[in-house]
């Protein structure tokens, strides 16, 4: 059953969306939710890495194109939840820093409309809502809190713990890496190895599904309709008003009318759907630029005669290079584990190293994300080739920074005891992190969206998604993203949310 014609229309069902959803449920607005994707099932093949990264089983099977025309297979799953079904289930929370401008080697990283002061109640509630778990005080970049983590850091393996104690050796300050996931008395779960880039078996990861979309849809005024594509949005002549959504499901081709429509379909999904719809909300011609991914790379450390039989790996991290590097003023970025790397997950990336090989390395290594922050560039953009295909424009910039990081690391690594360092750079197809093709600010000449999200060009139209974003910082967007949803959503409802 659908509603005709609700009050609010989401368009998308991952961390904006979900949220959205949620924050909504129990009001008097209806609120429907359309969804392209189906619920991702449970099954065997949720937790074998032949099949999510040999395979492919849950990625999305759609091409987009790069600046010159070639084929990008991009990191994107349409699911109920969106990217968060194999996200990493990692909740940091921006800097303080982050919020202002910031100086990198490479240049300015822009200003929010917003201050950290501002967003961290609903920070707050959304560590509750997607129950993450943490520990205040080792961070030495953690900026103030008006609540502790819901719930205690996640534990470390012995291997890890012995790793932190390495890195303390140097002077350095390992944190328990903030991780939403269901770790509780009674709680589903295991701690398992096939968490961070797996679909979760047991449903115990804290994603937009599990903690948004289901708890929104125990509320008679929320409901969900899934396989539903958003084609493009129409708007009456001025084009300054949402008129409906043109959708596709099933085959067949319809219109959904609302009052208020939120468009949380991604980064570029969002930017994509604002071209699609004849370019609308483009006054500043901003719509689809200044689009942002972390520069992002692999470290692996291996011990040629030390086994690693950690199972949960990515319970700590780094930030001591986040605002600054040894004899180097600018920020240089984060540092913090992978889900424990095994060999049918390397075998993509270098089919002709024989598994046995892989296997061994994998068994005595220990696997790291290395993450710079990537400036907003206007050239930088999400745009639509002549067929309507999705054509991303990126340049990576902070380049130096980011070798400055990877550098420190292998140090950093190479004093722990590990002798053979290997690195990865990933390219766009690893598209981690996307975010700011549809900046919020308050000048409408130079940002798409206000402070709350909305529209400056069209007064029934909101993103709430890592579009927004005007610039990328060094750590995970989730978190920012449900809290800034949140905000979107108190001032829809003209009344506070609360936990």
């Amino acid at each position: 059953m659908t509603t005709e014609s609700p009050d609010i229309l989401i368009i998308g069902s991952g961390m904006g969306g979900g949220t959205l959803a949620r924050a909504l449920s129990g009001s008097n607005a209806s609120v429907l939710v359309l969804e392209r994707g189906d619920y991702l099932p449970r099954e065997a093949e949720n937790w074998s890495p032949e099949a999510v990264f040999t395979k492919n089983r849950y990625k999305a099977k759609e091409v987009w194109e790069n600046a010159a025309g070639g084929s990008i297979h991009p990191g994107v799953h349409y699911w109920v939840g969106g990217n968060t079904k194999v996200f990493g289930a990692a909740f940091p929370r921006f800097r303080r820093e982050d919020f202002g401008n910031l100086e990198h080697e490479a240049g300015t990283s822009p200003a929010w409309p917003v201050t950290y002061d501002e967003l961290e109640p609903y920070y707050a509630i959304a560590e509750r809502w997607y129950a993450v778990h943490g520990k205040s005080g080792d961070d030495p970049t953690e900026p103030d809190r008006s609540t502790d983590f819901p719930f205690p850091a996640m534990p470390h393996d012995d291997y890890m713990s012995e790793l932190g104690d390495k890195f303390r050796v140097q002077g350095l300050h390992p944190f328990s890496l903030p991780i939403g996931v269901d770790l509780r008395e009674g709680g589903s779960c295991i701690r398992c190895r096939t968490c961070d880039a797996y679909p979760c078996q047991l449903g115990a990861k804290s994603d937009a599904e599990r903690c948004g979309i289901r708890p929104a849809l125990e509320h008679q005024n929320v409901q969900l309709q899934t396989n539903t594509f958003a084609r493009k949005l129409l708007t009456d002549p001025s084009g300054k008003s949402i008129t409906g959504v043109e959708v596709e499901r099933n085959g067949v081709i319809e219109v959904v009318r609302a009052g208020t429509y939120v468009v949380s379909g991604g980064a570029v999904n969002s930017a994509a759907l604002l071209l699609r719809s004849g370019g609308i909300a483009n006054s500043s011609g901003l719509v689809g630029r200044n689009y942002m991914v972390h520069n992002n790379a692999i470290l692996v450390g291996v011990h040629p005669t030390k086994k690693n039989p950690t199972v949960f790996q990515k319970s700590l991290a780094l930030n001591d290079f986040y605002f600054n590097g040894p004899n180097f003023p600018y920020p240089l970025g984060n540092l913090q584990p992978v889900g424990k790397l095994q060999a049918a997950m390397l075998a993509g990336s270098v089919p002709w190293v024989p598994k046995p090989m892989l296997s061994a390395i994998a068994a005595r290594s220990t696997d790291w994300w290395v993450m710079t922050e990537d400036l907003p560039d206007t050239e930088n953009r999400v745009t639509l080739s002549s067929s309507g295909t999705i054509r991303i424009h990126w340049k990576p910039n902070n380049q130096v920074a980011h070798k400055r990081l990877m550098s420190e690391a292998k140090r950093v690594f190479h004093e722990a005891g590990y002798p053979v360092l290997l690195d990865r750079t990933m390219g766009i197809e690893t598209n981690s992190h996307q975010v700011g093709t549809l900046r919020f600010g308050h000048d409408p000449a130079k940002s798409v969206l206000d402070p709350f999200c909305k529209s400056h060009d069209i007064d029934n139209l909101y993103v709430v998604d890592a579009s927004f974003f005007p610039s990328s910082a060094a750590v995970n967007p989730a978190l920012t993203i449900a809290a800034q949803t949140l905000r979107v959503a108190e001032k829809l409802l003209g009344r506070r949310v609360t936990a």
